[in-house]
């Protein structure tokens, strides 16, 4: 059931997440599937809905700065980015407190920790007065959905209740740093806050982590964040991202079952099949339309979908991370028909 988001609404969704329910709940960044996040019972119930793997860790999503100290251990780095950029599409990876299940952090002793700035996100988190665990709402390693109807499409015979908040309005997931080391904030996922934004915040570089091949068999099993798994964000079709633009004579020819996207608007002449991802140049408007275009793509009238990369400005590097996800031919799984 799809809920519009008036005062009952909230009330009676704010009651079936303290009864263990799940429910689907728009942010800025994508829509989650939310469940009580100190209900170790609901949050598996997220992962058997999702089809997700338990060593990807979950986002917790809490009201304010307060809420994410009841549950975390947040150091003046963590702080001075928090009193910065939330609400926002920032998430912190900190060290946990007990009160946090084991499942939640995929047995780490680190939580991911955000505070959203939807506005009805926000106010069902004021209704329900709980933290709320809320990784995408599609099925795994599938295309995040941006609009409700993405959710009703992937996961309306799973979970019964979809808040609507309209189409997202960043339409990437949010970035995650790891700022245990107050000396050393690592991006781990690049994301709805640019990495020259954080840097310009804390006066220093702000680095992004290098994902090694091979994991180091010391490390536990869950993965330190969500998002971070070579092959995610794909269509079931085979995705190519190139390393660089198309040339004017490819844009100009015709190629029959292969979708080109390019990043910005294409010249005049440019062959039926030749998609934009910005009118504008604006990597802001190219994140909003990406996820919804992908799953467009993906309805079946295409073989393979080609895309150029986007700049590296801006949201440009979080787009280009969703599109290599996407584009990687590892760790294969079976894809959902998209609706």
């Amino acid at each position: 059931m799809i809920h519009s988001g008036s005062e009952a609404d909230l009330i009676f969704l704010s009651h079936i997440l303290r009864s263990g329910g799940l429910v689907a709940v728009p942010t800025e960044t994508v829509y989650g599937l939310a469940a009580h996040a100190l209900d170790a019972s609901a949050c598996e119930a997220i992962f058997r809905a999702k089809g997700r793997p338990t060593h990807d860790p979950l986002i917790v999503h809490v009201a304010d700065i307060a809420g994410a100290t009841a549950l975390a251990h947040l150091n003046e780095v963590a702080l001075r980015l928090a009193h910065r950029f939330w609400p926002g599409p920032l998430t912190f990876i900190l060290p946990k407190k007990p009160i946090v299940p084991s499942i939640v952090t995929s047995g780490r002793d680190t939580v991911a920790i955000r505070v959203p700035a939807h506005p009805l996100l926000r106010a069902l988190l004021a209704r329900c007065k709980l933290p709320l665990a809320a990784p995408s709402a599609n099925p795994f390693g599938y295309i995040s959905p941006t609009t409700a109807a993405h959710v009703q499409a992937n996961l309306g015979e799973r979970i019964a209740h979809i808040l609507d908040g309209g189409p997202c309005a960043i339409g990437l997931e949010s970035t995650i740093v790891d700022v245990r080391d107050p000396k050393d904030a690592v991006i781990l996922r690049p994301g709805g806050i640019p990495q020259a934004d954080l840097a310009a915040a804390l006066g220093r570089p702000v680095r992004i982590h290098q994902r090694m091949a091979t994991p180091s068999p010391a490390e536990p099993k869950g993965e330190l964040a969500p998002g971070m798994l070579d092959r995610h964000y794909s269509p079931r079709t085979p995705l190519v991202l190139r390393e660089r633009a198309f040339s004017l004579e490819e844009l100009l020819t015709p190629s029959p079952k292969v979708a080109r996207v390019c990043f910005s608007q294409p010249p005049p002449g440019a062959a039926a099949d030749v998609l934009h991802l910005t009118s504008e140049g604006s990597t802001e408007e190219a994140a909003r339309r990406l996820f919804a275009l992908l799953r467009w793509l993906d309805g079946g009238a295409f073989a393979r979908i080609e895309m150029e990369p986007a700049p590296p400005t801006g949201l440009g590097p979080a787009i280009n991370d969703r599109l290599r996800r996407a584009a990687c031919q590892s760790q294969q799984m079976p894809r959902p028909t998209p609706g």
